[in-house]
């Protein structure tokens, strides 16, 4: 009996050691770590997203690996990057070491991302960025493929294609300016936080907008988290811009629309404001955003393509908020990540890289195919944003349609700022 007993025991105890030692027998559970700036609102957008996506896809018995189905569990790790970058690189590392994470989705900031990219490919994971747009993150992949294979870009398309969109948009707004305040020469001036993901488009404007037909009046870089720029904003008046080219993704984008709006400077805000993207802008600027216009990924009541008004819909339903760019974790685990698993059968990391590599698929902001570098491509028929303006406590696109023949419906006409109207309109 003793015996029968002791056999037992050992199997049992064989057992275990078996399953702690092989994590794919013993996983019930897919994990997926969840990184980004947790007290901001760009990773409230990584958590939301990453939160839809799984609930949905777990409400349908969770993903088909091989011949098991396994749910998604999502690990939360606040990456703090835009204050302190070790932070950052300890939450990746305790996502990979302590809690077993299979994959990573998030990051914002690319002082933060870089390091922490380089985390996750020592430990050859995947790693979805969702949020930082610097072009050299991707180029690591087309270098030394074998070290960074792991590394795909989620959102948004790179600074390069960024910069180019907001060209369109600065062009978009100089022609209506012409067309209806009789201005003949565009002035311009360009105003960008003082961080790396923005110095590349500096540069392109500095030297593509006098090729546009424009002149470039002066370059500010304020701090991304500057509580004042009437400096700022008062030499740009001196200069009599007509369009400030705005390149923000933190909180300085609330101050200066704020201040310039209160100041009411005759000069039109055109570019990237991250934070005029948000439903909370508004009042944030106590309504002096007004006539702001930023790039964006969606907008109430604008569909892009046949996966855009669930998505909207079902996020503004269940947290409140049209989504942010950020909040793109969810097309990252739902439409990337889980069908490149179920496909490959497995969670091999390299298997599912191979997936990914091939995969050309519908998301709700346009449709995605990944480049040699793993990064998205841009233009018709891909993704291309949206460019959105506050109108009277209002998100409405007024771009893209009519270029390059595209025609999503729920757009907008442009809307020139009454006092800007009254000094030039003749």
């Amino acid at each position: 009996m003793k015996k029968t007993r002791f056999l037992v025991v050992a199997l049992l105890a064989v057992c275990l050691v078996l399953i702690m030692g092989y994590p794919a027998f013993a996983a019930k559970t897919i994990k997926i770590g969840v990184i980004g700036p947790m007290n901001y609102s760009q990773g409230k957008g990584h958590w939301d997203g990453a939160t839809m996506a799984a609930e949905e896809i777990n409400a349908k018995g969770g993903v088909q690996v091989g011949n098991q189905k396994m749910k998604i569990e999502l690990i939360k790790a606040d990456s703090n990057e835009h204050i302190n970058i070790t932070d950052a690189t300890n939450a990746m590392e305790r996502l990979l070491t302590r809690d077993k994470a299979d994959f990573v989705v998030g990051g914002f900031r690319t002082e933060a991302v870089l390091p922490m990219q380089d985390i996750a490919m020592d430990y050859k994971k995947i790693f979805i960025g969702c949020g930082a747009a610097t072009k050299s993150i991707c180029d690591k992949v087309g270098k030394d493929y074998n070290r960074y294979k792991y590394w795909f870009r989620g959102t948004p398309f790179n600074e390069a294609y960024l910069v180019k969109t907001n060209f369109l948009h600065l062009q978009f707004v100089a022609e209506i300016l012409k067309k209806e305040l009789g201005i003949d020469k565009v002035k311009v001036a360009i105003v960008a936080e003082k961080k790396a993901w923005t110095e590349g488009m500096v540069a392109a404007a500095n030297f593509n907008i006098p090729k546009m037909g424009m002149e470039v009046v002066g370059v500010w870089r304020p701090s991304d988290m500057a509580t004042d720029v009437t400096g700022e904003l008062s030499a740009i008046q001196r200069t009599d811009a007509h369009i400030i080219f705005t390149i923000f993704s933190a909180s300085v984008g609330v101050t200066f629309a704020k201040q310039a709006g209160e100041l009411k400077i005759p000069a039109v805000m055109v570019g990237i404001n991250v934070e005029a993207q948000k439903d909370g802008f508004w009042k944030a600027t106590e309504g002096m955003g007004n006539y702001v216009l930023t790039m964006n990924t969606y907008a109430r009541g604008v569909r892009i393509n046949h996966l855009t008004d669930s998505f909207v819909e079902g996020y503004l339903k269940r947290f409140g908020e049209v989504p942010t760019y950020t909040a793109d974790t969810y097309t990252a685990i739902k439409y990337g990540l889980v069908p490149a698993i179920e496909k490959a059968g497995t969670l091999d990391a390299d298997k599912i890289v191979a997936v990914l590599e091939k995969m050309e698929y519908d998301v709700p902001a346009g449709r995605i195919k990944y480049n040699a570098d793993h990064d998205t491509i841009w233009g018709p028929g891909y993704l291309t944003s949206l460019g959105v303006q506050w109108q009277n406590g209002e998100l409405k696109a007024v771009w893209p349609n009519g270029w390059e023949g595209i025609a999503y419906t729920g757009m907008a006409p442009y809307q020139i700022p009454p006092w800007m109207k009254e000094k030039y309109k003749k």
